[in-house]
């Protein structure tokens, strides 16, 4: 492989998407999702003139990715906190307590935390604070004292420090009454959120469901004059919620309200989009408004997908850049490992990324992953083969489920759903371009030895029921990068490209 190649990937992930979306926009609008893709379960830190946002992480490491904007509209990642594999990791939530930054979240059947001097880290090592439930919400009283709730509606009490739990779990809240002939999932209360505006402490729940029927999760909200409760609900309860299959975005809800720089207020949130519940659930913001009786609500001609009035800005917009190589010290937070993270098997040299060889199926092989942020789009990668190994280019949701086009030393492989096959027999000598084409779920495969001219394979596969509501695990289907068996893939030439539906071009 040439040293001298330039490896450029034009990755339009999740900001190139929303920038985009902005760019088409009237100037001082703005159009929802704000991260296009799989981020479900957004927790926000306004800190100063900055805004951080971190997610569910689930199987992906480095896990924990913190975003910064200035303008709620424009993300770019700063760093990944959590590296050390712990399971999957579900919603996190970011907080800034007596200068120092703290990330509480739930994986393998209790709760952990991260802390940090500098959001940018170093991030320590997880602290198991040895309690059950998930979704830990933090909130501290105007006295410094630091209380945890989780999804059943109880509490802990916290070390001053924050890394240690100093009571036992405390019911506090049961959750809004949800109508018996609504369509839901369950009751499945999830997401506490806790802040105080004016006298009140206000607590925000996800209900219904996270996935299941597009009508089952929702936004909640509750209030009290004590972090402890007693709670009342909110009489603008459900504050978000799909109320017909029809709309575009599904199961919205697993809301966060903040204010923001500009002195209005803000809720974000996750949703499905119809049609595309492969993609994950997806990040959204909307405006939120005060009543005179000191609840939020969204206001009344509110609708999340038309173009909405965009936050003031304090300080510089955020250019992100979405032009990376495979030439930089470490790897671009956007590309994780699904099931681990080994930094020993893999380096980054002359603008390439060669990963040493694992298992000997995609259900062990523990790919590099990239979410897509389009609809439709190509990916490509060139690919050089050492030893035994084998490289591909596939679509991934979990280690049962995954489809794809792979390469060994002379071969071009099929992998449809694990049933893998030599398709094009002796054709390449260790060296191949492979392509993914997606359009709207229907998946063609290609090949090339130089570049240039691409040969399509007989196989294609249709991907639309590669999602939670199927499958299960709350993922989402990703680009991954394959190298399994006995050996090294070098990888270089990696390219992103979203697809026009109205211009497509065939081979």
């Amino acid at each position: 492989m040439r040293n001298s190649i330039i490896l450029l990937l034009s990755l339009t992930c999740v900001f190139l998407n929303a920038q985009s979306k902005n760019e088409n926009t009237e100037v001082g609008l703005y159009h929802n999702p704000i991260f296009a893709g799989d981020y479900p379960d957004p927790s926000i830190l306004v800190d100063g003139d900055n805004y951080y946002v971190v997610h569910s992480s689930f199987e992906y490491y480095p896990g924990l990715t913190i975003y910064h904007s200035r303008d709620l509209v424009n993300w770019k990642p700063v760093t990944s906190a959590l590296t050390k594999y712990i399971g999957s990791v579900w919603a996190p939530d970011l907080v800034k307590y007596k200068n120092k930054y703290y990330i509480y979240f739930p994986a393998n059947n209790t709760n952990y935390v991260v802390v940090a001097d500098s959001i940018t880290g170093p991030w320590s090592e997880p602290v198991d604070l040895k309690v059950g439930n998930i979704d830990p919400g933090h909130i501290a009283d105007d006295e410094g004292n630091r209380y945890l709730y989780f999804s059943n509606g109880g509490y802990v009490s916290l070390s001053e420090d924050g890394l240690r739990v100093t009571s036992e779990l405390k019911q506090a809240y049961d959750g809004w009454p949800i109508p018996r002939e609504w369509t839901i999932e369950c009751f499945c209360m999830e997401g506490p959120k806790l802040f105080k505006r004016g006298e009140y402490y206000y607590l925000i729940v996800a209900q219904g469901g996270t996935a299941g029927p597009a009508t089952g999760h929702m936004v909640i909200s509750a209030r009290s004059k004590s972090p402890l409760g007693p709670w009342e609900n909110s009489s603008y309860n459900p504050i978000i919620r799909t109320v017909d299959n029809s709309e575009h975005w599904h199961s919205v809800g697993h809301g966060t309200v903040f204010e923001g720089k500009d002195n209005n207020w803000w809720m974000i949130f996750h949703g499905y989009e119809k049609g595309f519940y492969n993609m994950g659930r997806q990040t959204l913001l909307a405006p939120i408004e005060w009543t005179k009786d000191g609840w939020f609500k969204l206001p009344q001609d509110f609708d999340i997908t038309q173009p909405i009035k965009q936050p003031s800005l304090a300080g510089d917009q955020i250019k992100a850049s979405f032009n990376y190589d495979f030439g930089k010290a470490s790897l671009n937070p956007e590309w994780e490992f699904f099931g681990e993270y080994d930094p020993s098997r893999f380096y980054l040299e002359d603008n390439t990324l060669d990963i040493q060889a694992k298992g000997s199926v995609l259900a062990d092989c523990s790919p590099l992953l990239l979410m897509p942020a389009d609809h439709s789009y190509t990916a490509e990668v060139e690919l050089e083969i050492e030893g035994d190994a084998i490289g591909g280019l596939v679509l991934y949701y979990s280690n049962m489920f995954a489809s794809g086009i792979l390469a060994d030393k002379s071969n071009i492989l099929a992998n449809l759903r694990g049933w893998q096959f030599a398709t094009e027999k002796g054709v390449i000598d260790q060296h191949v371009y492979l392509k993914l084409r997606n359009v709207n779920h229907i998946v063609d495969m290609f090949y090339s030895l130089d570049g240039e001219k691409w040969m399509k394979i007989e196989s294609s596969m249709e991907v639309s029921a590669y999602h939670h509501n199927v499958l299960g695990g709350f993922l989402s289907l990703r680009i991954g990068l394959v190298s399994m068996g006995e050996g090294n893939v070098k990888f270089s030439n990696f390219k992103y490209e979203p697809i026009n539906n109205s211009s497509l071009v065939f081979y």
